[in-house]
């Protein structure tokens, strides 16, 4: 780009903070959202600028509605399905409220007709997009329109055809691009183009639209007529000025809240990590591939936001609208954010009414468009299609420009990647000692919780010896036998690993079927007692990747399906998708036992996937994750059947 056409860039419209002393609002100041929205709002009302009509679909708890709102599109209309959301619409619907003349329809989108709305001119909203989101890859592939979740968009297309307004904006997670090897997006595509819709697409980051949340996000602008050009951004590097990014710490300053202490605070199992963790960081600080000396997790092994603190200095991660005990972002005071900072971190307006108690709003929260982003779409769209002559000129992206937020978040990486080495360093290598051997009685449920008991309410013996090896036997109670009917010999694939023992034997002394079981339960809570590793996947590391443990295993007379279990703990066929005749020859089984095989492997607890457990897999394909059992009571697998 030459230096002219930059000019003509910059001329085209004015810089973020010249629009803001226009509308009388002061950029990047606590809050400062919804004072530009409400000045906006104003504006529209004061210089008695036409309303759109407007139809808002799948409208979560309004955050989309919300911008446009702002920006003169009358919402006469909200289609949602779930009564919490729908709940939240209502409380900020009605004279004077957000949404003043918004009909709030709780039904099923499919049971939801246009007849009766009268001329509609406009069509926001995105259907749920789990099928096509970052954790549905992650669960071996992404279904997307194969789910009836990723079908939706028809009915989204069923109104279009409907009400024919002149426009729509259509939002989703950006993975529904690359869905399905495309057959997805160009699906998608298709279906509104059959209506006489030009479309206009990018991938956008909130946060350079002045939200202190890194969120990427497909927006799709359909026209009947005319072009459209998204608004350049208004924050970060690729702003026409460079301004700055609304940080975190900016947005939640001042922040009063009316919650206990103990409603925000971190606790559990992992809750005494958190302070050690730089802001910016999250489990990753703990693993080897950072250079921490005691290692807990493997690499990769857990979603990104998990012990994710945020750094106040810049946006935060996307929010999600569930997550675990130890799902992020978390404070950099290492707890929970209030509900209230929550709001601020999406800008939704303070006085923005939420339904439901705080994790019913943190979902609500973190399933919607953040308003602010949503107000400058609505803006551009006022302005080109509608021909809304604001007091200012919205500055515009050219088709050809990309935007630098990918590149940015990979130099973020490296910077944060630099902050925990200087961490790491500072901290003593301390030599530990070997932890204490012991014995105790142990119970083990038919959901695999594994917890020490009182001999008489007890399954096993266990006996752990620490030394050379790490020995970890499991008997009957009240047994001398000493023959091994199972042993299991664990060393690390490269020789190397934080135990201080040099292999991990587990010698299984009954024929008890869930003996094996426990002695890989002892194993793992070895480490988890002793600060080790979190479990044993974190010893191994996630199975994706090349397993850090190399397991064999000898067995006597009398086991059941004794050569597949000495298979899959050495790791043939193990953490791959491999079909059902693969494992017959593998497991020296006739094919039609395979299922049988597979069963008795799920009943020791392993986890075992296959086209009835996860649809994605292809029908007549296994996939075992890892060579040893990980099902435990929480597993999401620990439930189905693989017939």
């Amino acid at each position: 780009m030459n230096q002219l056409d930059l000019f003509s860039m910059q001329e085209q419209g004015k810089q973020f903070g010249a629009i803001c002393d226009t509308l009388g609002v002061e950029d990047n100041t606590p809050a400062w959202p919804d004072r530009f929205g409400a000045a906006l709002r104003q504006w529209i009302a004061d210089n008695h600028i036409p309303a759109i009509r407007t139809l808002s679909l799948f409208s979560g708890a309004g955050g989309l509605d919300i911008g446009f709102a702002d920006a003169g599109f009358d919402i006469v209309a909200s289609v949602e399905i779930e009564e919490e959301f729908c709940r939240t619409l209502r409380s900020n619907s009605g004279p004077g409220k957000q949404f003043e003349h918004a009909a709030i329809h709780c039904v099923d989108i499919r049971e939801f007709s246009g007849c009766g709305l009268g001329q509609i001119d406009f069509i926001i909203g995105g259907p749920p997009c789990q099928t096509f989101s970052a954790a549905g890859r992650r669960a071996n592939g992404v279904s997307g329109t194969t789910d009836a979740r990723g079908v939706l968009f028809k009915e989204y297309v069923r109104l279009l055809g409907e009400l024919s307004p002149r426009g729509f904006l259509f939002e989703n997670v950006y993975g529904i691009v690359g869905a399905q090897g495309g057959k997805a997006w160009a699906e998608i595509v298709q279906a509104f183009s059959a209506l006489g819709y030009r479309l206009y697409h990018r991938i956008l980051d909130a946060a350079d639209y002045g939200v202190p949340q890194h969120r990427e996000r497909l927006i799709i602008v359909g026209l009947k007529e005319g072009t459209f050009k998204f608004p350049r951004p208004t924050h970060g590097p690729d702003s026409v000025d460079g301004n700055a990014f609304y940080n975190a710490g900016t947005a939640v300053e001042g922040v009063s809240s009316r919650e206990r202490e103990e409603e925000h605070r971190v606790s559990g199992r992992y809750a005494n990590l958190l302070p050690a963790i730089p802001p910016g960081l999250n489990y990753s600080f703990y693993t080897e591939e950072m250079g921490h000396p005691h290692p807990v997790f493997a690499w990769r092994s857990k979603f990104s936001d998990f012990l994710y603190k945020a750094d106040p200095s810049v946006p935060v991660r996307t929010i999600k609208a569930s997550g675990g005990a130890y799902t992020g972002p978390l404070h950099w005071e290492n707890r929970f954010f209030t509900y209230e900072e929550y709001k601020r971190l999406q800008t939704f307006p303070n006085d923005y009414e939420i339904s439901g108690g705080k994790q019913a709003a943190v979902k609500q929260i973190g399933n919607s468009v953040p308003p602010q982003m949503a107000r400058m779409m609505a803006v551009a769209i006022r302005q080109q299609v509608f021909g809304t002559k604001f007091p200012f000129t919205l500055a515009l992206l050219e088709e050809f420009e990309t935007l630098g937020f990918r590149k940015r978040k990979r130099e973020q990486t490296h910077a944060y990647r630099k902050k925990a080495e200087m961490a790491i360093r500072a901290m003593k290598r301390e030599a530990k000692a070997l932890p204490d051997s012991r014995e105790y009685a142990c119970s083990i449920q038919p959901n695999f919780k594994f917890k020490e008991a009182a001999p008489e309410d007890a399954d096993f013996k266990i006996v752990v010896t620490w030394g050379e090896d790490l020995t970890v036997s499991v008997a009957d109670i009240g047994s001398e036998q000493t023959a091994d009917s199972i042993k299991v010999a664990v060393v690390p694939r490269d020789g190397i690993w934080t135990l201080g023992v040099r292999q991990v034997l587990l010698r299984v002394k009954t024929t008890a079927v869930l003996g094996f079981t426990a002695a890989w339960k002892a194993f793992e809570r070895e480490l988890i007692d002793n600060g080790i590793r979190a479990d044993l996947v974190q010893l191994n590391g996630y199975y994706q990747y090349l397993p850090k443990l190399v397991c064999r295993c000898e067995t006597a007379g009398g086991v059941p399906f004794a050569h597949v279990l000495e298979q899959v703990v050495a790791g043939t066929h193990v953490a791959a998708l491999v079909t059902g005749r693969q494992l017959s020859q593998c497991w020296d089984l006739p094919e039609d036992q395979v299922m049988a095989a597979a069963e008795h492997l799920k009943r020791l607890g392993y986890e075992v996937r296959n086209h009835a457990t996860n649809p994605q897999i292809p029908a007549g394909n296994w996939l075992i994750p890892y060579a040893f059992p990980t099902l435990n009571p929480l597993s999401v697998q620990l439930g189905k059947r693989l017939r």
